[in-house]
């Protein structure tokens, strides 16, 4: 089992993944002029103004109009092109969700939806535009790829996973900018979990930009005695069931962490591996409970609901003291 170099206590600064994004896809829009890039109306908040001027011919903004915003996407990947198509994660995943289930999953078009703005990351922004529901809408249609990805500079190397992979992908981001989780060098693969810290008494496998709280969680455990195994589950679907029934197997508790719903987000996918295999473990699942959330700072909203480090912490020691 690899493990990886982790910068969490913060020397390693931040990066925008918008930004991270946007540069990406330029420069791979110079290799492929096949690659389009769409916009509902955000292309300043999405970083794509630079597209716009290095490939005009090749940006359209469809104005505040997400479900047009699929339709034009798919009608573009119908002519061969590879379409990029980025909006709020809400709107994306719900305003937008018959367009993509039926213009862009169903015929299994190589569109690449990205949403900013998932979860909580846009908690000022109130429950309207909060992407709570994303990752389970995206995950259950056939044929999609959902990442979710945890250090912003992944981003130039999830935007190529994408355009090469053949069929639609969804990735999903925050808002602002994000903390360098990994040291250089550090290759991401579709479908396979990134081991940041191994251990045998208790398992934490996190998606997206929560691996934040999660690393911390891990390291307080570990300074306790407690021998604490850390995935990061940038790939939501497909699924590292390879990974999870390790982790299942090897410590008999899994914590999942995420930055969405429990309902039918990645703990979900977690605890569907474990019981489809007939593994005795328990799986306690944090994230945004059943309820619309109130309106506050990210972090503070992750704390209210009980997924950040503290809130990690305390549901691993639940487990070990058997009363979770």
């Amino acid at each position: 089992m690899t493990l990886v170099e982790v910068t969490v206590d913060g020397s390693a600064g931040a990066a925008n993944a918008r930004a991270v994004y946007g540069a990406a896809l330029v420069e791979l829009a110079h290799e492929h002029p096949e690659i389009v890039a769409l916009t509902a109306d955000l292309m300043l908040s999405h970083q794509l103004k630079g597209f716009k001027e290095t490939h005009p011919d090749r940006f359209f903004n469809v104005g505040i109009a997400e479900a047009n915003l699929m339709g034009v996407a798919a009608g573009l990947a119908l002519d061969g092109k590879i379409p990029f198509a980025t909006t709020f994660a809400a709107f994306a995943s719900m305003r937008a969700h018959e367009q993509v289930r039926t213009d862009i999953a169903y015929p299994s078009l190589p569109v690449k939806i990205v949403g900013t703005m998932g979860g909580l990351s846009g908690g000022t922004a109130g429950p309207t535009h909060a992407g709570m529901e994303d990752i389970g809408t995206m995950r259950m249609l056939p044929g999609m790829t959902v990442i979710a990805p945890s250090d912003p500079r992944q981003l130039t190397q999830f935007t190529r996973l994408a355009f090469e992979h053949p069929g639609p992908v969804y990735i999903r981001l925050g808002r602002g900018n994000d903390p360098i989780i990994y040291g250089d060098g550090q290759e991401v693969e579709l479908g396979k979990a990134i081991t940041v810290q191994d251990g045998d008494q208790a398992t934490i496998i996190s998606t997206g930009v929560v691996l934040r709280h999660a690393l911390p969680a891990a390291r307080r455990l570990a300074g306790e005695g407690v021998s604490v195994r850390l995935l990061d589950m940038h790939t939501i679907k497909p699924l590292d069931t390879e990974a999870v029934l390790a982790a299942a197997r090897d410590t008999g508790r899994i914590v999942t962490v995420e930055d969405h719903l429990v309902t039918n987000g990645l703990g979900s996918a977690v605890a569907e591996c474990v019981a489809g295999a007939g593994i005795a473990c328990r799986v306690t699942r944090l994230g945004i409970p059943d309820v619309f959330s109130i309106i506050g700072e990210p972090n503070e909203l992750y704390g209210h609901h009980g997924y950040d480090a503290d809130g990690i912490h305390r549901a691993v020691v639940a487990q070990l003291d058997g009363v979770a």
